[in-house]
């Protein structure tokens, strides 16, 4: 049996300009590419039609199409990681096992136990960084401590790029000789345990909106932003490519947005606890009110107050919310309804086509005032003025509330502003007094 070469891939679904791919492919060996849905991760989601699982399954089926046009194809496996590596083990002579680097703590996890396996077995494990431009603590204070406010990081991050040596495409292209020669068919969907989800997912074109983003950003009824979170979750297009665009654009508001998104991965690997516990300690003191028909009701964008609830909706019916208004409905959960933040952070991990567990987090303790460089706990949203700044002609609002309009169909607010603002600040202030 002819030794050979594995990547294995994961948040990086593509053939062009992937580090780790890039790496095995210059190596003396051919590579076999190989792909797990794990079932670790696949058992935890609510709905046999997860649009994310068939994000994936289409996004596989296309690299594998790529791949036959080299004489290669995509190694299918579906269960338990160590499991299916055990597998692979028996099937084929390893020599090393490639793959890049997944910065969420279950990943982690499973990375050192794959690896633990494999060189158990005499096979070299080889990652690289790919997901980000900066990692883990390559970006660090003057006293070797992580940042965690974000503009001196900001700062430190542009002053250490440097574009030819950071941004550099891996020419992937021109080792495909290395691939190696099978053809596997993929399991199909079914095969998994899931049915395609007809949702319609955002296409990686955004460079004509970039230019005018700083113009556009906020306003939920335009397609202002750039869409490309759930190819950045899943690493269709490459964080150096996307990158260099930024920096080429006249306008750098966009730029600052991706630097953020490293900020809050560079977070998450320096403190992982705060997936489930405030950045500042203290916040976890506050007295959650945790009313459930409430949640629901926010759920399900029947708050009463218009911008929450379309927001809510689109969420619900398109696996997307404008940035803007993600602010202002977790917000809205976190201050007037005085529901834990962790809920609402747990309701997007399942709605969310891009969900970014780093960045989500990030974003649900910023709102709270629990983050890191967070908004002061007396910054409350008023949902009412926000949607009059940023939605006047209501065109947002109508379309995902049609029923808006009409005072016997659309509800009431479920709580008066001027009360929950004082609620809240009481309560912060208790909290953090004692």
């Amino acid at each position: 049996m002819s030794l050979i070469n594995i990547f294995w891939f994961r948040r990086d679904l593509r053939l062009h300009d992937n580090t780790g791919l890039y790496h095995a492919l210059q190596s003396e060996h051919p590579v076999l590419p190989v792909f797990i849905f794990d079932t670790d991760i696949l058992n935890g989601l609510e709905n046999q039609d997860d649009a994310r699982v068939t994000f994936i399954h289409q996004r596989l089926k296309e690299l594998n199409a790529e791949l036959k046009k080299y004489g290669s194809s995509l190694l299918v496996k579906h269960g338990n990681p160590l499991e299916c590596w055990q597998q692979i083990l028996d099937e084929y002579a390893l020599h090393t096992l490639y793959f890049n680097h997944d910065y969420e703590p279950y990943a982690g996890e499973r990375d050192l136990k794959v690896s633990e396996l494999l060189q158990s077995k005499y096979v070299e494990v080889c990652h690289f960084k790919d997901h980000v431009i900066f990692e883990k603590d390559e970006i660090l204070k003057d006293n070797a401590k992580p940042y965690t406010v974000f503009t001196p990081y900001k700062n430190r991050w542009l002053k250490e790029l440097d574009p030819s040596i950071h941004l550099a495409s891996y020419q992937t292209e021109k080792h495909f000789k290395n691939l190696y020669q099978h053809d596997i068919e993929m399991p199909a969907l079914k095969d998994l345990g899931f049915i395609k989800n007809d949702i319609e997912f955002p296409k990686p074109d955004y460079l004509d909106i970039i230019e005018n983003y700083h113009q556009t950003r906020n306003i939920p009824s335009l397609r202002g932003t750039s869409h490309i979170g759930l190819h950045l979750r899943f690493g269709t297009l490459s964080v150096r490519n996307i990158v260099k665009d930024a920096l080429n654009s006249a306008e750098k508001t966009w730029l600052v947005e991706l630097i953020w998104r490293e900020f809050y991965a560079m977070i998450l690997w320096h403190f992982p606890h705060t997936i489930n516990s405030s950045f500042k300690t203290e916040y976890d003191k506050i007295q959650w009110r945790n009313n459930e028909d409430e949640f629901r009701a926010w759920c399900e964008g029947k708050t009463g107050y218009p911008l929450v609830d379309a927001g809510m909706r689109e969420l619900n019916a398109t696996g997307f919310m404008h940035n803007r208004v993600r602010m202002v409905t977790a917000s809205f959960l976190t201050k007037h309804l005085l529901i834990d933040w962790r809920w609402g952070e747990a309701y997007f991990a399942q709605k969310l086509l891009d969900y970014d567990m780093a960045s989500n987090v990030g974003g649900w303790q910023w709102a709270a005032g629990c983050g890191n460089d967070a908004a002061p706990y007396f910054r409350i949203f008023n949902p009412e003025l926000q949607a009059k700044r940023f939605d006047p002609q209501l065109k947002y609002i109508r379309k995902w509330i049609p029923e808006f309009d009409d005072p016997f169909k659309y509800p009431r607010p479920i709580v008066e502003h001027k009360f929950a603002r004082e609620r809240v600040l009481n309560t912060y202030k208790n909290a953090l007094s004692n």
